[in-house]
């Protein structure tokens, strides 16, 4: 094999594990910062906290011409995890947990709201 292949695997598999760890980390802070009840396992953090970063980031540099962010630093982690919340506020609100459409018929969407609420109370106490 070339050595300069075999360099250019190594920086794309280290970067790819970066990504991965800064990503998880981007994920648990945002997570943990908004309170309750979050949809998705590990890897759904994982996916969350990648394309917070890229979204936080990207929005950054746009807003700011000339600046170049890096992600691994203090205005890159703010930025990651601010693009990380803005995810889960608007999966949030597209799944439904934060606002409720019902008719005036649709008193089960209400009273599942309800004990939803109930149940997250007693779950803290």
């Amino acid at each position: 094999m070339d050595a300069q292949f075999m360099e250019a695997v190594r920086a794309a598999v280290n970067e790819f594990l970066m990504w991965v760890g800064f990503g998880t980390i981007v994920g648990l802070t945002a997570k943990g910062i908004m309170p309750g009840r979050d949809p998705g396992g590990a890897l759904g953090t994982l996916l969350m906290g990648i394309v917070g970063c890229v979204i936080g980031c990207g929005s950054v540099m746009f807003f700011r011409s000339g600046a170049r962010v890096e992600p691994i630093s203090i205005i890159g982690f703010c930025a990651a995890t601010g693009g990380a919340l803005v995810l889960l506020l608007f999966y949030r609100i597209l799944a439904g947990s934060i606002f409720v459409e019902a008719e005036a018929g649709d008193s089960w969407a209400h009273s599942a709201r309800r004990r939803r609420r109930k149940r997250a109370i007693l779950q803290d106490t």
